[in-house]
């Protein structure tokens, strides 16, 4: 949210201007190049790179104190992610996830909700990988079905293939486990302060805000604060 006396451009030792202006660029070029459609591979490949930079302008904006502009980018994010799966390999279940992400980021829940019944359409409740299941974890979540969302997030949370204070968190979301859940989630925030690359180059803890997101929903949010999260 923006201060009082204006947006900070920094955050940290960010400067959050000029990641916009990037990831805004990125989209541009992404489009004035896209693909014809009959080359589907490309153009998924195409939309997918467009969603991350779309993404990735809003997360500098919500870095920036400027909420509204974000929501305006999340939404292009979820659009061109949701475009981009019917050409997508098999079990590409980070579109799915990039969209409800980018929706919870947005703040609009009807549009997550619809994003968390196309997951679920698609198949997510029954992918065997752990980025399928997560997928599923996060839509019933955001449906509010927390009791088969335990389900999938106890499937992964014990897996060597995929982060356990991720898993942890989702569980505990699940299970409205207050105390775990405010552990797990710090957890999760240290895992991205220890990160050297992100995605899009952009130091953001985008799984925090999201599962702060669902947390709030259930009045057990976190109190949280770290450089790789928006000012207060």
């Amino acid at each position: 949210m923006p201060e009082a006396d204006g947006p900070r451009e920094h955050r940290g030792d960010q400067d959050w201007a000029a990641h916009l202006e990037r990831e805004e660029a990125r989209y541009r070029d992404g489009e004035s190049r896209f693909p014809d459609a009959r080359d589907a591979d490309t153009r998924q490949r195409q939309l997918t790179r467009l969603g991350n930079a779309a993404g990735g302008a809003g997360l500098a904006l919500l870095m920036l104190g400027r909420a509204d502009e974000a929501n305006t980018w999340f939404h292009r994010a979820a659009d061109r992610y949701r475009e981009s799966f019917a050409d997508a390999p098999p079990a590409s279940w980070g579109r799915p996830i990039g969209a409800m992400k980018s929706l919870l980021l947005a703040g609009d829940w009807p549009a997550a909700e619809d994003a968390a019944r196309w997951a679920l359409e698609t198949g997510a409740s029954d992918a065997e990988s752990p980025i399928g299941r997560y997928a599923a974890a996060l839509a019933l979540l955001v449906l509010g079905d927390d009791e088969e969302a335990r389900v999938h997030a106890d499937a992964v949370r014990t897996r060597d293939d995929f982060p356990e204070a991720v898993g942890d968190a989702l569980a505990y979301l699940a299970a409205q486990d207050i105390v775990r859940y405010a552990e797990a989630v710090e957890a999760v925030l240290e895992s991205f302060a220890t990160r050297e690359e992100y995605l899009e180059d952009l130091p953001v803890a985008d799984t925090v805000l999201v599962l702060q997101a669902l947390a709030r929903r259930r009045g057990i949010a976190a109190e949280l604060s770290s450089p790789l999260l928006p000012a207060a």
